[in-house]
């Protein structure tokens, strides 16, 4: 199960699997929006707020960072916890 707004292991699982040269025009956009939202959502959602299956994938894409964009402007204002 994923995290609201997330991408499923599955789904991705399934998508990295397929080799691009049997997807269709559609389905290579389709991944790439996929995709995008799924990093956008990532970077947004606090550590503290995924699950640990969403964390397990994170740390394994591209989008393993250890704070959310929220998190980086607040402590660059002074009001997060570094």
């Amino acid at each position: 199960m994923s995290d609201i707004g997330r991408e499923s292991l599955t789904d991705k699982a399934s998508a990295a699997i397929k080799p691009d040269s049997e997807k269709s025009t559609t389905e290579h956009v389709g991944d790439k929006m996929k995709g995008t939202s799924d990093s956008m959502a990532s970077s947004l959602q606090p550590q503290h707020e995924k699950s640990t299956t969403q964390k397990m994938g994170d740390s394994m894409s591209s989008n393993s960072t250890n704070e959310s964009l929220l998190d980086k402007a607040k402590n660059a204002m002074g009001m997060g916890d570094k």
